[in-house]
């Protein structure tokens, strides 16, 4: 499987350089979800976001536009492939904050 078909999917955010995990899960489950087309959508913190990205041969890279604390905010972001099946990568505040981030697989369910 090609690394950039493999990082589509919904991905639970578990570590993070510089915020904690209390930090990361604020208002619900820390998460990265990349679509086929490479949109998709990230939430952390107090930050709930769009994603706009292009394919890699490792990963994706990605411009994300939204809210953190009620104020609008953008950055970009990548996210890499490791070979144990995680993402590994940074998400960075235009003009702010950056972090690296890992990220595990998050499995989907159908469950009603």
């Amino acid at each position: 499987m090609v690394a950039s078909a493999a990082v589509v999917g919904k991905w639970r955010i578990v570590e993070s350089a510089t915020w904690s995990r209390d930090h990361l899960d604020l208002c619900g489950p820390a998460f990265l979800k990349i679509d086929a087309d490479g949109t998709g959508e990230m939430a952390f913190g107090a930050l709930t976001a769009s994603v706009d990205g292009g394919f890699t041969p490792s990963g994706v890279d990605f411009d994300w536009n939204g809210a953190d604390e009620g104020d609008q905010v953008t950055g970009t972001g990548w996210a890499d492939l490791r070979d144990d099946g995680w993402l590994e990568g940074e998400i960075a505040y235009d003009n702010g904050d950056d972090t690296s981030f890992i990220a595990k697989p998050w499995p989907f369910s159908a469950a009603c």
